[in-house]
């Protein structure tokens, strides 16, 4: 290709020009032409603009606590920096190299003082051009805000009071062309650049995550405590004996929930295959198999709405062991989510959404029978289905007249009792219709043995007494096979491996599902699952 603007030959083109044109053009924000000058300067210094790597010998936050601890010796040895001055002795001083991006930059004239962040801490620098080579010094002058760079030097505490490396070797770790979206730009008297305000605007912090992280500190924080949510899930888990395994993202049947799923093509195979909605009927594959106690936590993908509790790709943690039932699973339930919340943050007592919430167990149990009546003066066991959509219809769902039974059962009960619950509620023996996977209610068949945890108006846990005989397990499938067809694109169909896998026999088992996005949400306070998820799915920019 041919660049219109200069002639140089190029492999390729953007928006009609070569990359040097594209970026010196004015239609580019000056910021990002300035920019663009000084990279071109840097490599007509012979200095390599974006570095191979960096050979730190202290993270910020480390420096920094290594230098106080010389202040203040913790075997009570007097301190022999003296602060009086800005030039201790060298014996006395901790070298370090370190490296970060530019957080702010103040220029004296014959130096600089700049601060770094390295995404933990932040720690001042002093840049001396007569302490540095001849081109480091045309590399100071070239420095912007939110550039990576590498110092080596002394620490000491400045007259001000503030701990500062004393530069002696300056190295450009990569040179931003684009400024990150800090906001406003102040300049002081002094001649500092700082920020004060932050990247704000949701949409666009959604699309450019990594913008997102690097300027709000806030939002980092959400995905270290998710981590260590994550973290403390699993050796809970390890602890009691649970194994965690993997099973099949891609299955060329897929099931364990009521949802539609992504479909996918495998052009070796020349077989059509789905994206995974649940972990649930490989799982219980694994306890027919002998493993008797089996967790995973992984991504599955429901082909469904998005709203501040769903996106389609998400986090689940299931798990299932045997010789137990759903009133095991409550108690494992309760405990296991308020003790991971008392590790991670603390406490079990938390702040949601304006509202003061109590993780700590036992939780309330409500039948879900009793719960719907309470809420519509309705008999679940009598109510015709064109009352339940007329129900719906007023309470504003346009499509009632489209939906199954289960579907208005499931959308009535949300809207007026899950809605409405703060404090964590076991909501459990939902009708037998809603659940085609749980064993029948022991005394009354007409429901399943089979809870919700519900908190701060959203489900947590789904869980129950797993169904483990394959005559009733077949005869599931194929009613809702029979919705399907009807036109319930959420409906099951039958899966004869798993029924297969039963006729092996499965022993009694209990079973759990949670969205782990939203255990991040309850424990960090964010009220939309966008902000617990790195990178959630948007609109393609082309069709927004």
């Amino acid at each position: 290709m041919t660049c219109p603007e200069c002639g140089n030959q190029t492999v390729g083109l953007r928006e009609g020009l070569c990359l040097n044109c594209w970026y010196s053009s004015e239609d580019r924000p000056k910021p990002v032409r300035d920019r663009f000058s000084k990279l071109d300067r840097l490599r007509e210094l012979g200095v390599t603009p974006y570095a191979y790597s960096s050979s730190n010998t202290h993270d910020l936050v480390t420096a920094l606590k290594e230098f106080e601890a010389l202040e203040n010796p913790s075997d009570g040895t007097q301190n022999k920096l003296d602060e009086s001055k800005d030039s201790p002795n060298p014996e006395e001083l901790l070298g370090v190299t370190v490296a970060g991006r530019i957080l702010s930059y103040r220029d004296l004239g014959g130096s600089a003082f700049a601060h770094i962040g390295d995404g933990k801490g932040r720690l001042q620098i002093h840049l001396k051009k007569n302490l540095l080579e001849a081109t480091e010094v045309e590399v100071m002058k070239l420095l912007d805000l939110g550039d990576w760079i590498s110092v080596s030097g002394d620490i000491f505490r400045t007259r001000r009071g503030e701990v500062t490396v004393r530069v002696n070797t300056l190295t450009i770790l990569a040179k931003t062309l684009l400024p990150l979206p800090l906001g406003k730009e102040e300049v002081t008297s002094e001649g500092e650049r700082t920020v004060h305000s932050s990247f704000q605007d949701t949409e666009s912090r959604y699309r450019q995550r990594y913008a997102d992280l690097a300027v709000n500190p806030q939002v980092r924080e959400i995905f270290r405590v998710r981590a260590k949510i994550v973290s403390a899930l699993r050796r809970w888990l390890d602890d009691r004996g649970f194994l965690e395994v993997e099973t099949p993202i891609l299955q060329p049947r897929y099931g364990g929930a009521l949802a539609r799923p992504f479909i996918t093509h495998h052009h070796t195979l020349d077989q059509r295959m789905y994206l995974r909605i649940a972990d649930e009927l490989y799982l219980k594959r694994l306890i027919v198999g002998n493993l008797d106690r089996v967790y995973e936590i992984g991504h599955d993908f429901r082909n469904e709405g998005i709203d501040r509790t769903h996106n389609p790709e998400f986090t689940m943690l299931e798990l299932y062991y045997a010789y137990a039932d759903y009133e095991d699973v409550m108690k494992l339930t309760e405990k296991m989510i308020s003790e991971v919340a008392l590790e991670v943050c603390g406490t079990t007592q938390l702040e949601y959404n304006g509202q003061q919430v109590d993780l700590a167990a036992p939780w309330k149990r409500v039948k879900w029978a009793d719960a719907f009546k309470e809420a519509t003066d309705l008999d679940p066991a009598q109510v015709d289905d064109e009352t339940l959509r007329t129900k719906a219809q007023g309470l504003g769902r346009a499509d009632a007249k489209n939906l199954s039974r289960v579907q208005l059962f499931d959308f009535i009960f949300s809207r007026l009792v899950e809605d409405h619950v703060v404090n964590p509620v076991l909501i459990c023996d939902l009708p037998i219709e809603m659940s085609p996977l749980a064993k029948p209610k022991r005394g009354n068949p007409a429901y399943a043995e089979r809870f919700e945890a519900v908190v701060c108006g959203f489900e947590l846990v789904n869980a129950f007494s797993e169904l483990n005989d394959p005559i009733d397990q077949w005869t599931r499938f194929a009613a809702q096979e029979v919705l399907r067809e009807g036109g319930d694109e959420d409906a099951m169909s039958i899966d004869e491996d798993y029924v297969r896998a039963l006729e092996y026999g499965l022993p009694p088992t209990g079973g759990f599902g949670m969205g782990v996005d939203r255990l991040v949400m309850l424990l960090t306070g964010e009220t939309t699952v966008r902000e617990v998820v790195l990178f959630p799915m948007l609109r393609s920019d082309e069709e927004s």
